[in-house]
């Protein structure tokens, strides 16, 4: 019997976020999909751009996460939204804990990157995050750019 890979498959990364801001905490978080959008995100076909996770009341919901419709999809589903609030199954402290977090002034709660986890589920990686000044983003491209020319005379 060949041996699994027991590894995480990535799905979708949100790039963005990690340019735009400072990851102070990550999170790992199970996500309610209906069958046809678990089988359209194992083709990734979905994007992160513009996420963010909401919370309401003792839940949370990742928002704006795009997941095209499966191109294989029943006819009779005819009300497929690709935008939908999704809900995240987290620890009921875990929720608490970001919710009042991301109340506090410049922090926001992202989702990072959607993944197939070693057990075949689909999670996704959420952080808190705070945002990045236009300053600090320009010296995080120097950075790149030196480590780039240092790589290429050999060093």
């Amino acid at each position: 019997m060949p041996k699994k890979n027991i590894e995480n498959k990535i799905l979708a990364t949100n790039k963005k976020a990690f340019h735009d801001y400072h990851i102070i905490e990550q999170y790992e978080a199970g996500v309610v999909l209906s069958g046809y959008e678990v089988k359209s995100a194992r083709l990734h076909n979905l994007s992160l751009v513009d996420s963010a996770v909401r919370f309401a009341g003792s839940e949370a919901f990742m928002e704006n996460v795009y997941i095209a419709p499966y191109t294989q999809i029943s006819t009779h589903v005819t009300d497929y939204e690709s935008k939908r609030k999704r809900k995240l199954l987290l620890h009921k402290d875990e929720i608490i804990k970001l919710s009042s977090k991301s109340r506090e002034k410049g922090l926001t709660v992202i989702p990072l990157e959607i993944y197939v986890s070693k057990y075949g589920k689909i999670k996704v990686s959420i952080g808190l995050a705070k945002g990045k000044t236009t300053y600090d983003k320009k010296e995080v491209l120097k950075k790149k750019d030196i480590t780039r020319e240092l790589q290429r005379e050999g060093f």
